[in-house]
C-alpha cells in the first residue's frame, strides 16, 4: 500500500512483476531533501529557493524552472545526488525477490536540446556490487546519447556489468529521436548503427504523455493512429509542431526508415523492439482510465485536475494538460523466469511488446529454419 500526496492510501488491483525506478538523473533526489529540509540543500542558494518556494506551496514553481534549466545544472551538488543513488542502490536490492517481483537499478538520462525530448531510461543488469561503482550520467555531462552511451560503454568496462537504454516520447523531439543524422548533425556510419542498436534494443512507444507509434498523417488508413495523439509541440512547449517533423518522431517510422539504413550502412539502427510503460511520477503506476492516478503527485485526482497544467508551455498555447494525457502503458516482456537476468536478457533479445494498460497475452514468431523445439 502507498500514501498518496493526497493522504489517500493507494495499492494496485494486481501487482506488477516487475519495476525500474527510473527518477531524473539530473539534480537526482532533490524532492526528497526538500521534503526533510536537508541542510545540504539549505547551503545551497537554489536549492533553498526550491525549498522555500515548495515549502509555501508554490512547488509548481520551483519544477518549471527546473524543467526549463535546458543544459544547466542550477544547483551543483554532488554529495546529493551521491547520497541518493546510493539509497536507490540499496532498495533496489532490498527489495528483489526472485521469481516473485523483480527490481532493477536505473534512472531517466533527461536530455532536452531546446525543450525537445531525447529521454532514456537507463535500467541495469546487475546488481549493488557493480552500479554502486557508477553515478547517473545527466543532460549536464551532456545532451548528445552517443555520449550517454560512450558512458554506458565505459561502465560495462570497468565493472563487466550489462546496461541498456530505452528511449521515449519520440512524439515530443520535434523531429530529432529518429533523424536521418547524428545529434551533432554529421551522417550515420556503420559505427554509429552499431553502438545504437546495441545499446538500444527496444523503444516505449506508448506511456501517459501520448503514443508514439503512429499518427494519423504518417498512417492515413489506419482507423487507430490517432490514439492518444500528442503533437502539438515539443515538450517544454517552446516549439509548434509541424508535419516534417512527424516520420522522425514515431517507432513505425523508425522501423522503416531502418531498412533503408541497413542497406546503406549493413546494420539497421532502428531495428528494436516494443515495450509501453507509465511514465509515473508519483509511485502509483495505475494504467486504467477509472482508476489513474494520473502523472505526478501535484496532479493526482480532484474535481477539475483535468483542466491542470502538466507542462506549462514557453508558449502558452503548447502546454501539455492533464487532459491530454492517457492513462499509461505496460511493458510485457517473454522472460523464462522473474528475475533480473532473465527479464533483462529477453530486453535486450528484443522479446517484448507494448500494450496501452491492459494485461493481453501476445506472441508473434517471424523468420526462416525455425529449430523443431520452437514451432507451436
Amino acid at each position: 500500500t502507498v500514501t498518496a500526496h493526497s493522504g489517500w492510501k493507494i495499492k494496485l488491483i494486481r501487482p506488477l512483476d516487475f519495476l525500474v525506478v527510473a527518477d531524473h538523473a539530473e539534480n537526482l533526489g532533490v524532492a526528497d531533501f526538500i521534503r526533510r529540509s536537508d541542510p545540504i540543500l539549505l547551503a545551497n542558494k537554489t536549492g533553498k529557493k526550491w525549498h522555500d518556494l515548495t515549502k509555501a506551496g508554490k512547488g509548481y514553481e520551483a519544477f518549471l524552472e527546473w524543467v526549463r534549466s535546458d543544459k544547466e545544472d542550477l544547483i551543483k551538488e554532488p554529495r546529493m545526488v551521491q547520497a541518493v543513488w546510493s539509497k536507490v542502490v540499496e532498495n533496489a536490492d532490498k527489495y528483489y525477490q526472485p521469481g516473485v517481483f523483480t527490481t532493477f537499478h536505473g534512472y531517466e538520462w533527461t536530455s532536452m536540446p531546446g525543450g525537445s525530448n531525447l529521454h532514456r531510461v537507463v535500467m541495469f543488469r546487475d546488481a549493488g556490487d557493480k552500479t554502486s561503482q557508477t553515478l547517473p550520467y545527466t543532460m549536464y555531462d551532456s545532451v548528445d546519447p552517443e555520449d550517454l552511451w560512450k558512458s554506458m560503454a565505459a561502465y560495462e568496462k570497468k565493472t563487466g556489468g550489462q546496461v541498456l537504454s530505452i528511449p521515449h516520447n519520440g512524439n515530443l523531439s520535434n523531429g530529432i529521436m529518429f533523424g536521418a543524422e547524428t545529434y551533432t548533425g554529421k551522417p550515420f556510419t556503420k559505427s554509429y548503427a552499431q553502438t545504437r542498436i546495441r545499446f538500444e534494443p527496444i523503444y516505449e512507444v506508448t506511456q501517459m504523455k501520448g503514443d508514439a507509434e503512429t499518427h494519423q498523417f504518417l498512417s492515413p488508413d489506419d482507423e487507430f493512429a490517432d490514439f492518444e495523439t500528442l503533437d502539438m509541440g515539443n515538450l517544454s512547449g517552446k516549439v509548434p509542431k509541424t508535419k516534417q517533423m512527424l516520420s522522425a518522431e514515431y517507432g513505425r517510422s523508425a522501423l522503416k526508415d531502418g531498412l533503408k539504413f541497413e542497406d546503406k550502412l549493413g546494420i539497421n539502427p532502428y531495428k528494436f523492439g516494443f515495450i509501453g510503460s507509465t511514465d509515473a511520477h508519483n509511485a502509483i503506476p495505475s494504467t486504467r482510465e477509472e482508476n489513474n492516478f494520473s502523472k505526478a503527485s501535484f496532479v493526482e485526482p480532484s474535481a477539475d485536475r483535468a483542466e491542470h497544467f502538466l507542462v506549462k508551455g514557453v508558449k502558452p498555447e503548447l502546454s501539455i494538460m492533464v487532459k491530454d494525457l492517457g492513462a499509461s502503458g505496460l511493458a510485457a516482456v517473454w522472460a523464462r523466469e522473474n528475475t533480473r537476468e532473465a527479464i533483462w536478457d529477453a530486453m535486450a533479445r528484443k522479446e517484448v511488446y507494448a500494450t496501452s494498460g491492459t494485461r493481453l497475452k501476445v506472441r508473434v514468431f517471424g523468420g526462416w529454419d525455425f529449430k523443431a523445439d520452437e514451432v507451436h
